[in-house]
């Protein structure tokens, strides 16, 4: 494998953050911030920032009645 191949590879996104789901849903961060505190999805701390699971909010998501 070559420098640049390793540069070309995609890199597929695993999690979101708290404002890409409150922009997502087109709710305030505080209501975003209530959906992970009462575990609709798995969210989890790196350090100070709180990133949210793609495959479990994706899941979360689909199944909700609108």
């Amino acid at each position: 494998m070559t420098a640049n191949s390793a540069t070309s590879t995609t890199c597929t996104k695993k999690t979101y953050t708290v404002q890409e789901v409150a922009q997502m849903l087109d709710i305030s961060m505080t209501s975003a911030y209530s959906f992970i505190r009462e575990k609709h999805f798995k969210a989890f701390k790196i350090g100070r920032t709180i990133r949210i699971s793609k495959q479990s909010f994706d899941e979360w998501l689909e199944n909700q009645d609108f």
